[in-house]
């Protein structure tokens, strides 16, 4: 008599079922994610004709700005710190300019900030170390991005 095997067939495939929800989770997660990485204050900048900087920068730059209700934020790397007080952003910039001098520093303002304000600012860059400060502005007919 032949023997016949009713027992289970080895399968050659992949059951890419598991793997289907693993990325559907991590997709979901990324999505969720994601909005909470844009770190940023809103700045209504003013309008300038100014020259752009050029695009290649050895090192990413030291931002201050301050926003409409006077407030400081600084961003070093992807640190952003604030609203912080003017000592706090001194010794900040004084650590990273201290590790590169040639780092370079922007500064942004909103355009309903009064004068005296900026200025202080100004002197906050100047008692940390800061030679040179860019002003970070929007072209003339470009609109006001969101932050």
């Amino acid at each position: 008599m032949a023997h016949v095997s009713r027992g289970r067939r080895l399968m050659g495939e992949i059951n890419v079922v598991p793997y289907i929800d693993v990325m559907l989770v991590l997709l979901i997660i990324f999505m969720i994610t994601a909005p909470l990485l844009n770190q940023g204050v809103k700045v209504n900048l003013p309008k300038a004709a100014a020259k752009t900087l050029p695009a290649k920068m050895n090192d990413k730059p030291i931002e201050l700005w301050v926003d409409a209700q006077g407030a400081l934020y600084l961003r070093v790397g992807k640190n952003v710190i604030g609203p912080a007080d003017a000592d706090t952003i001194r010794s900040r910039v004084a650590a990273a300019l201290a590790a590169n001098p040639d780092r370079p520093v922007l500064f942004k303002a909103d355009t309903s900030v009064s004068y005296g304000r900026v200025m202080k600012a100004m002197v906050v860059l100047q008692s940390a170390g800061a030679k040179k400060v860019g002003f970070i502005t929007l072209p003339p007919t470009q609109p006001q991005p969101a932050q």
